[in-house]
């Protein structure tokens, strides 16, 4: 029998003599549970708003992209066409143009992204569970453009005076006086609006989606000539195989990016801030444990007499200090426990019934994440192992004389 895990239990169970005591104990406890539910509850808070946040640019962003590596656009031929369409892996592949235009309708006017893309560019991304309003018009010279577009220009659905978009003509040098009074410096292509998409607020502010041809007509460019490839994998495909054989296909011509690459800077920023808010509860979690020093060095001046009598009866100071620091170590993670399970709770009634909520139809995200399990209990052990370490040190000779 493990002697010193047997006497730290009967300590935790048994009630001192000294109210006091009891009361600091209780506190102790009731501070590492509600400590460590908070931590647990304020991590399965923070995941769920970087899965709703993610949830924004994944409606953009493919499995994997392709941009050119010098300039803005590349020439994609037929033949790499037919070689795409043989890796293995590879379920679907969609062409875009895109460019920077000045939009503008009845006097108002914006600027924004013209998008042009092809037949496979809905199926590719998530663009058409994002359509707010009215559908994908197969009529000539028709647009999708997002909420924001749509509030600064006022411009209805199915507009019978059509939307102006404008990009400058490709050249060298600058306009000459005559130049200018000659001919227009611009492209100018009408659009009816026949759809409106809704994200978030700048990705609604950004895009005008319309199909590539007209796009690569208003940019002077031939059928060849694109800005960007997206690529849709099959389920269960490597997208680091897949990349590879795109990369044989285009060579160096087109930098490959996986969904992640292509959100670097969001994702560093949300780590960080997930590194950060860890921490800073971490650190309050440290300061609340220091009442676990407090509390064993209390037991211990309480349990003084018994400590003598175990010491009389042949216990050594090491063992002494063992069961001090067992005890500690029980009383930390037993709350830990409790706390991640009550968190738990919490977590689960919020994903079950939304009783937190952002606006009245949208219940605030969280996500139940058993690494969060982990990383709570894994933090309340490690600190109350420290802080067992401290409080029992205190056991020595001189005290058992007293």
């Amino acid at each position: 029998m493990n002697f010193p895990l047997y006497i730290a239990k009967r300590y935790l169970r048994s009630k001192s003599s000294q109210n006091a005591v009891n009361i600091i104990n209780f506190i102790t406890f009731l501070v590492i549970v509600i400590g460590s539910a908070a931590l647990f509850v304020v991590l399965s808070a923070f995941a769920g708003l970087k899965t709703f946040s993610l949830s924004f640019s994944n409606t953009f962003d493919p499995d994997l992209k392709g941009s050119p590596t010098i300039g803005k656009h590349f020439i994609l031929s037929p033949e790499e066409e037919e070689a795409l369409q043989k890796i293995p892996g590879l379920a679907k592949y969609a062409k875009e143009l895109e460019e920077r235009a000045y939009l503008t309708y009845k006097e108002k006017s914006t600027i924004a992204y013209i998008k042009g893309i092809d037949d496979n560019y809905r199926s590719v991304t998530g663009l058409d569970t994002n359509l707010y309003a009215g559908s994908w018009s197969k009529i000539d010279k028709s647009a999708v453009i997002g909420m924001g577009i749509f509030n600064l220009l006022g411009v209805p659905m199915n507009n019978r005076t059509p939307m102006e978009v404008l990009v400058p003509k490709p050249g060298k040098g600058s306009f000459s006086q005559q130049g200018l009074m000659s001919s227009k410096p611009y492209n100018e292509l009408p659009l009816v609006v026949s759809g409106m998409y809704a994200v978030e607020e700048n990705l609604d502010k950004k895009y005008v989606f319309t199909y590539l041809p007209l796009v690569q007509a208003l940019l002077q460019k031939d059928s060849t000539e694109i800005s960007g490839i997206n690529f849709k994998l099959k389920d269960g495909a490597s997208a680091e195989e897949v990349r590879t054989g795109i990369n044989q296909v285009l060579g160096d011509k087109v930098s490959i990016l996986t969904r992640r690459e292509q959100n670097s800077t969001l994702y560093r920023m949300l780590n960080t801030e997930n590194l950060a808010t860890y921490l800073i509860f971490t650190l309050v979690l440290i300061i609340a444990l220091f009442n676990v020093v407090g509390a064993i060095i209390m037991m211990i001046l309480d349990k003084q007499q018994n400590s003598k009598t175990l010491f009389s009866l042949g216990t050594t100071i090491k063992e002494l200090r063992r069961i001090y620091f067992i005890q500690g170590l029980l009383v930390t993670s037993f709350g830990g426990l409790i706390g991640v399970l009550l968190g738990s709770l919490l977590i689960t009634s919020q994903l079950l019934f939304g009783w937190v909520k952002i606006t009245p139809t949208l219940a605030y995200p969280v996500e139940y994440n058993p690494i969060n399990v982990l990383i709570v209990m894994g933090t309340i052990v490690v600190l109350g192992f420290i802080s067992s370490k401290i409080a029992s040190s205190r056991i020595n000779q001189k005290l058992i004389a007293i």
